[in-house]
This record gives C-alpha cells, structure tokens and sequence, in this order.
C-alpha cells in the first residue's frame, strides 16, 4: 500500500467529487466580473504586504485570475479554456478518483501560491492549471483534440508544447521566477515522478558497465579458472583443466611440465 493509498483511506471521505468543475465555475466567475470592471483584479491578485494586512482571501482568490491574452476575443478564449479545463477535471476523476485529484490540486495550489508569497509576482492559475493539463496527458497522451475546432492534436504534444513554454519561462526569469516555475510543477513530480523515473529505467537498454557486471557474476561461478589465462570452463567448454604440484589448477596448455 502507498502512503497515497493509506492517506485516502483515513481522510479519503473529505474529498469534494467533481472539485475541478467548481474550479472551472470560479474561473468563469472572475473572468466576467473582470469584464465588467477590470479594477477588480487588484482585490484578488496575490499581494503579499495585502495579505500580512488581513486580506487573506488573496492566497486562495489569486488562482481564479484567468490567464487570457490578446488575439482572439476574450469571450472565446474564456469559452474555450472552461470548456477545456472541464473536459480535464472530469477525465482526471476517471483516471485518479476524486480524493486525489483533490489531493493534486491542493498541493499545486498550495505550491503556486507559497511561490507567488515569496516572489511578490503571481500568475494566477496559468501553472497550476498546466499541472493538471501534464496529469491528464500522463494518462491519456493519445486522445486527440480539435486545437481551436479545426486541428487534430494529440494531447501529448500540447503537455509537451506547455512543458517547453515553462522551460523557457524557467530561462528568461531571474532568481525568484525560476522558484516560481519549478515549485508550481511539484505536485506533478510527487505524484507521477517516481513512475515515470522507474518506467524510463526498465526501457534503458543494458549499459557496457551493465553487462560487464553480469559477465563478471557468472564467472564467478565457474567451477574451474587456469591460473595463467584465467579462462574458464564457461568461457571455453573444451578446456580440460588440471592440478599443479604447486596446488594450483591450469589448463592443459598453460600446465607447468
């Protein structure tokens, strides 16, 4: 049992089912109250000397600020970001079952914002619903979508397409925008980094030093070695070997006269 399996079945009945749902319906929520006075971000955004003064609702409302930039018009991309973060959260549910997909969440959540707290500098939900977007491709990298309703794309290459957007942003950013980006990942690396790391090692093929070990282990086990050429019955099966006046074993070739 898993200590993920041990904490789900102690606290697993706290879990709210369909968390990312309600997620979505806060991002929805923001975006139009956003729309309709675009000042109401300043109450919400992560503002560290805001929370020190009370304003604690900040480490949580923070994660609602959607994310949505120029070129297409903000009612679409809205449109097309809650659908798309739905269509996630219910398959993550499929795949992880409520109590971790909370559990993932919160961590993200939690992660996000003690980087947000330290850095002064808040991105909203933009990391910490890409983690779940890495999760969903995790499970299913072969479903494919209709990229603005028009191109098919396999899920893997979007998680992949973000990935490297964070990598970049890992890049161009300075000491504590670097924290950022690494501790919004965090709760993709405990959930699925260990599978992923043992998965990679069992398709590694054998290395050199690998199979010089082995070799070395069934020598080891051979039953005759010529003193001179340290060939062995294994090595060579013709070989007959013999006994020395001097206790030690050679094989014919090498048999002191």
């Amino acid at each position: 049992m898993t200590w993920l399996d041990h904490l789900e079945r102690r606290i697993g009945h706290l879990a709210i089912p369909q968390l990312i749902r309600y997620v979505t319906l806060l991002n929805a929520l923001v975006f139009i109250l956003l729309q309709v006075n675009p000042n109401f971000a300043s109450a919400i955004c992560l503002d560290p000397s805001k929370v020190l003064e009370g304003e604690v609702w900040r480490l949580v409302s923070h994660l609602f600020l959607p994310g949505i930039e120029g070129g297409m018009p903000p009612w679409i991309q809205m449109l097309m970001y809650v659908m798309f973060l739905n269509w996630i959260g219910q398959g993550l549910e499929e795949a992880m079952g409520p109590f971790r997909v909370n559990l993932y969440y919160a961590l993200g959540a939690f992660g996000t914002t003690v980087a947000a707290f330290i850095t002064g500098r808040s991105d909203g939900g933009f990391f910490l619903n890409n983690s779940l977007l890495f999760a969903f491709a995790t499970f299913f990298a072969d479903i494919e979508i209709l990229l603005f309703f028009i191109i098919p794309f396999k899920i893997k290459w979007l998680a992949w397409f973000d990935a490297a957007f964070m990598v970049y942003l890992f890049f161009a950013r300075d000491a504590m925008g670097k924290l950022a980006v690494v501790v919004s990942v965090l709760n993709y690396a405990i959930f699925f980094g260990p599978g992923l790391l043992s998965r990679f090692q069992h398709r590694m093929p054998p290395t050199r030093f690998t199979a010089a070990e082995d070799a070395d282990a069934e020598e080891s086990n051979a039953l005759h070695r010529c003193e001179v050429c340290s060939r062995t019955e294994l090595t060579d099966p013709n070989l007959e070997f013999r006994v020395a006046a001097d206790g030690a074993e050679y094989c014919r070739q090498h048999l002191p006269r």
